[in-house]
């Protein structure tokens, strides 16, 4: 049995070229197998959509952690200008917010860079006290690797070998976690 940090017994299927990989997920998927996870070294486009990942709402969180440093920027420099140390030039307040574009742009970028740092970080369950599990490690070099589950399939693991090589995988290993 497997839980969701994939501990449990997994086939892995070894490819050599992206195309191949990519091609095979089709077959695999058609075949009624259910994949668990594909590792490449590089992006593969359309890869996501093969495995029928969903559309990212990275997006949403972007423009949320924006405006929280714009909103953050505009209140820092009201109350700075305003109460804290406010500016008196020729007799008059000089508060206008056009004149702190550069803090608001950069509070802006900041608040998104850090938030969607750490979104990513805790969307993908990563963080430093988290062991990756490496189902092959030539996946960060030159190999392509479909994991496949064993115990969320009901097809058989000689049967999901044979369509991993038909399909085109070089080599196909069993991993225990």
């Amino acid at each position: 049995m497997s839980d969701v940090n994939g501990n449990g017994k997994f086939l892995v299927g070894i490819f050599d070229d992206d195309d191949v990989v990519l091609s095979a997920v089709k077959e695999v998927k058609g075949a009624g197998v259910r994949i668990q996870e594909v590792y490449s070294p590089f992006p593969i486009h359309g890869l996501d959509v093969a495995l029928g990942h969903p559309r990212s709402r990275l997006g949403i969180a972007a423009f949320l952690f924006g405006l929280s440093g714009t909103l953050t920027a505009l209140a820092l420099t009201y109350y700075t200008e305003g109460f804290d140390w406010p500016m008196i030039v020729g007799g008059k307040d000089s508060y206008s917010p056009v004149i702190y574009v550069p803090i608001i742009f950069e509070l802006t970028v900041l608040f998104c860079a850090l938030g969607m740092v750490g979104t990513f970080l805790i969307s993908n369950g990563m963080g430093p006290t988290v062991k990756p599990l490496m189902y092959d490690l030539r996946t960060t070099d030159n190999k392509f690797a479909m994991a496949i589950d064993l115990s969320k399939n009901s097809i058989g693991e000689g049967d999901i070998e044979q369509i991993l090589r038909k399909s085109g995988a070089a080599e196909v290993n069993i991993k225990q976690f």
